[in-house]
């Protein structure tokens, strides 16, 4: 970029005279107000608290400082480290409730279509699906006003539907087969932000449990639905942690609590200003016996990666899939005075072998860090079954031990799994990602399950439509249809074998959403994947080496 303030070395002598006497004034100027307006540093002062008082005190206009104090923040906190971070007041209430586990609102997934907001799912329990609406409803207006056929965003629907707990908005919505528009009004209310993304029984024994992240209603949730498996009579447990960010460390460890129990050591944290603190699991957990896989990938961060690290380290279970995040630091967060707040790096974390978990970084180089999955895939490890690759990205210097079989672990870069699973990238090539990106399967799935919802209503479980249902050849070409006449996709020849099957898994998926929620879409996934099909394997052989 050329820089704004260069000029020709051949301006006129005339100006440079000018130029140079104007910076002498300046600078005497300066010199004569500073006896004036020097400020006084104290004992606690520090530069930055100077300079903001002598631009209050001596700048040429009213300066507006508040507008500069995100950024001076921002730039503080990323030269520290990775993983502190400011968080503006404008952002303060969605961060708090994806944490606390809920918001007010009338409770629905939603998504653009064609200019139309389409109500994905009512989210069980919540005020709308209470009232009627159902997957496919297509809202047209809100509060009489159209919303249809406008150019609105997501942010503009979130702000419309989205209010305290108590008050009531109208919504006009069409229904496939219903001439009018269904008039609903809707009281919002407290919505639950589920972090148990899916639960289910997947085969005769084993129990899989799927958890998105950890908010404040995650241990509530995981103990509920580990209960409601255990009815179910499974033996052995699959706990899903992929693309899992982390969240409450607390909650990890009740979650821990629940399969290692006896007053094991989970976790422990240290840092300048905090000496060490041991975190236990609690005793009495309710399976305690039952075998245990735990599933990651370099998606599982944080507190996904201490509950993995927890179950090598003390050998209760197998981890499969890639290597985790490496996230080893501990924030708590901060309030300021006005409503924005930071999330300070406080301590690391360690596993019960002493190994710590976070990957290396400088500081002040936060953009070659957050390269580090990118890294990963161009230089081959998401793809290669070779142990040695994952673990030479850790500190295979310092060599720990598992607790009971006395395997040897490492730190420094994540958790290496015991099984290694490859990233499948078979499928893809400039056409699917034409078809994925633009979120088509999507959009094309919503209009057929509103012209064929009577048909498909027949399956009354998810377990029977996996079996029982399958996408057609024809539905396959009409949809390839849909994509070259209204979507005009390019490059079309790329749909090679694979690339149609990954379609019509796809498509089958999004049905499967559409008729059972996310639980149905889980299963159908999970019933096809490469890592829980590793874990059912594993856990089914005589072979299995873990235990309490």
């Amino acid at each position: 970029m050329s820089n704004p303030f260069s000029r020709n070395i051949w301006f006129p002598l005339a100006f440079a005279i000018i130029l140079a006497s104007g910076i002498y004034l300046g600078y005497n100027i300066q010199e004569s107000r500073s006896l004036y307006h020097h400020i006084q540093p104290g004992k606690n002062s520090n530069p930055i608290e100077e300079t903001l008082k002598l631009i209050q005190a001596n700048y040429v206009e009213e300066p507006e400082l508040n507008k500069n104090y995100d950024q001076i923040i921002e730039n503080i906190l990323s030269d520290l480290d990775p993983h502190s971070y400011f968080i503006p007041a404008k952002e303060m209430q969605s961060v708090n409730e994806e944490m606390s586990g809920n918001f007010e609102g009338i409770g629905i997934e939603f998504f653009i279509v064609n200019d139309t907001i389409q109500v994905v799912t009512p989210i069980p329990g919540g005020p709308s699906a209470q009232l009627g609406v159902l997957s496919g409803d297509q809202i047209i207006k809100v509060n009489d006003s159209l919303v249809a056929g406008i150019g609105i965003s997501n942010e503009n629907v979130v702000k419309k539907l989205k209010g305290p707990k108590g008050t009531k908005v109208k919504v006009s919505i069409h229904r496939a087969g219903q001439k009018d528009l269904i008039d609903f009004t809707i009281q919002r209310d407290k919505i639950p932000l589920y972090s148990i993304d899916a639960s289910f029984k997947i085969d005769k024994n084993t129990g899989y449990i799927k958890i998105g992240r950890f908010s404040g209603q995650t241990y509530n949730e995981f103990k509920g639905k580990l209960a409601e498996l255990k009815k179910q009579n499974i033996e052995q447990l699959i706990i899903d942690l992929r693309q899992n960010p982390g969240g409450f460390l607390e909650e990890a460890v009740q979650i821990i609590s629940e399969i290692l129990g006896d007053d094991k050591e989970v976790v422990y944290i240290e840092g300048r200003t905090i000496s060490k603190e041991s975190y236990k699991a609690l005793n009495g957990g309710s399976f305690l016996q039952g075998k245990v896989a735990v599933l990651i990938d370099e998606g599982s961060a944080s507190a996904s990666e201490i509950l993995a690290g927890a179950v090598q380290d003390w050998d209760r279970g197998v981890i499969i899939g890639r290597r985790s995040f490496g996230k080893g630091l501990v924030q708590q967060q901060f309030p300021l005075s006005n409503g924005s707040a930071i999330r300070l790096t406080i301590a690391k974390y360690y596993t019960p072998s002493g190994r710590s978990i976070q990957r290396p970084y400088i500081k002040g180089h936060g953009e070659e860090y957050n390269h580090d999955i990118e890294d990963r895939y161009t230089n081959g490890e998401l793809f290669t079954a070779d142990d040695n690759f994952a673990l030479a990205q850790q500190d295979t210097a310092n060599e720990y031990f598992t607790k009971v079989l006395k395997r040897p672990v490492f730190g420094g870069g994540g958790i290496a799994p015991d099984y290694f699973i490859p990233f499948d990238t078979s499928y893809i090539n400039a056409f699917s990602m034409q078809v994925f990106a633009g979120g088509w399967v999507q959009e094309f799935i919503y209009d057929y399950f509103n012209k064929h919802s009577s048909q498909l209503k027949k399956y009354k479980t998810f377990e029977e439509f996996d079996d029982k249902y399958q996408i057609s050849n024809e539905l396959y070409q009409t949809f390839i249809n849909f994509c070259t006449q209204t979507k005009k996709a390019q490059k079309v020849h790329l749909a090679n074998e694979k690339v149609k099957n990954e379609i019509i898994f796809r498509l089958k998926v999004a049905l499967a959403k559409q008729l059972f929620n996310s639980n149905g879409a889980s299963y159908v996934i999970a019933k096809q994947d490469a890592s829980v099909n590793k874990a059912i394997e594993i856990l089914n052989s005589k072979d299995y080496l873990f235990g309490k």
